[in-house]
């Protein structure tokens, strides 16, 4: 009886309930909460649902990202093998190729303009930067943290792993990833509030016809332009145009279909809910969490607001050929940002399609955040 009474006493004991803390169950609770924003509203559900998921499993089972130096029998945790990927900078450079295989660069060659309203939208990274110094955090911290204002999550987590911020990159990734997602609630109040009815109704011409011989040379001309001048961006850009070239070439459709599919959708898996693994209560619920959600929110406003305030001073200049709210779309949450811009214009005048106009400086924005993640490397003398 003694013995039956013991084993059910341990095996009570290794229930979850008798080893969390008051904060494995704030996040547990938040966790839900980005399920159902992922499920019922649909908010990025291929990101946020494995984010949440690995969030719900790091706060129940805190050992699933337990490194092999701890562990008692030299095996690590599940995720905390998917973490190392994304350490090493592997993760977010095959996201970046997927996303490259999926992107047309069409409308960025149509009209090269939009580089412009792509690199205004990169005002929110500098403004977080200074602000997160202003805030306490070394120059490197400062840095990683700052890219969240071009609502870039590979980008961050590329960038927090190469500045050795790994401490921080768990927040960075999911303040990241969840504006992203939130581009859709966020975007539009700041869009309309510094535009005026009649500029959201302007109207812009169709985009010239591009060729196959300007798609297939663009990603070759892009990475030896970019890469030459700052060589630290060459996983990100290189990838993001080893991508593209597949799509473009037509002559590797295996590849382009892996790439952008099968490739895509695993690390997709193993990114996710290995960064939301990184949000467990002891590491995420602190002061310097707060300051960075604070501080991406803030960036990721001031780079709506750079982008549209580039755009209006193009609309004057161009006698009002450009409709401003395009200039949204230069952070780099692709397609989103674009689509953003097309649901505001469509609001103001249902006929009015910018969509395609977006996907500019939406696409622009990619590359603007990279080139960001590059400088800052070439600051600190990361190589």
């Amino acid at each position: 009886m003694e013995y039956i009474s013991n084993t059910l006493n341990n095996l009570v004991h290794q229930t979850a309930f008798f080893n969390l803390t008051w904060g494995n169950y704030v996040m547990i609770v938040v966790a839900c909460i980005f399920l159902y924003l992922a499920i019922a509203k649909e908010f990025e559900p291929l990101l946020l649902i494995p984010i949440a998921f690995g969030m719900l499993l790091v706060n129940i089972y805190p050992d699933i990202m337990l490194s092999f130096e701890k562990s008692p029998n030299g095996i690590g945790g599940l995720l905390y093998y998917f973490y190392k990927l994304d350490e090493w900078a592997i993760l977010p450079s095959l996201i970046f190729m997927g996303v490259g295989a999926m992107t047309d660069f069409g409308p960025l060659i149509a009209n090269p303009k939009s580089f412009l309203l792509g690199a205004a939208a990169q005002l929110g990274i500098y403004m977080a930067y200074f602000g997160a110094i202003a805030l306490g955090f070394n120059g490197k911290a400062a840095a990683s943290i700052s890219i969240i204002g071009g609502a870039d999550g590979p980008t961050s987590i590329f960038l927090a792993g190469k500045l050795g911020q790994t401490d921080l990159l768990g927040p960075i990734a999911v303040a990241a990833y969840s504006y992203m997602s939130l581009v859709p609630i966020i975007q539009p109040p700041i869009m309309k509030l510094f535009t005026t009815e009649k500029e959201r109704k302007i109207k812009m011409g169709q985009l010239r016809p591009v060729s196959k011989l300007e798609k297939i040379l663009f990603p070759i001309v892009i990475t030896i332009v970019v890469c030459m001048i700052l060589p630290t961006t060459a996983p990100l850009v290189g990838m993001l145009m080893l991508g593209n070239l597949f799509k473009e070439c037509g002559v590797v459709r295996q590849l382009t279909d892996t790439a952008s599919n099968a490739l895509m959708y695993i690390v997709v898996i193993i990114l996710g809910t290995s960064v939301g693994a990184t949000t467990s209560a002891e590491a995420f619920l602190n002061a310097a969490t707060l300051k960075i959600v604070v501080l991406g929110l803030i960036a990721f406003s001031f780079g709506t607001f750079g982008g549209v305030m580039l755009g209006k001073l193009m609309c004057v200049l161009s006698h009002r050929q450009i409709n401003p709210l395009i200039g949204s779309a230069g952070v780099s949450a692709v397609p989103m940002a674009a689509r953003v811009s097309q649901k505001v214009g469509a609001e103001a005048d249902p006929t009015n399609f910018l969509l395609m106009h977006a996907m500019g400086p939406n696409v622009a924005g990619v590359i603007g955040t990279a080139v960001a993640a590059g400088t800052f490397m070439a600051v600190y003398g990361i190589m």
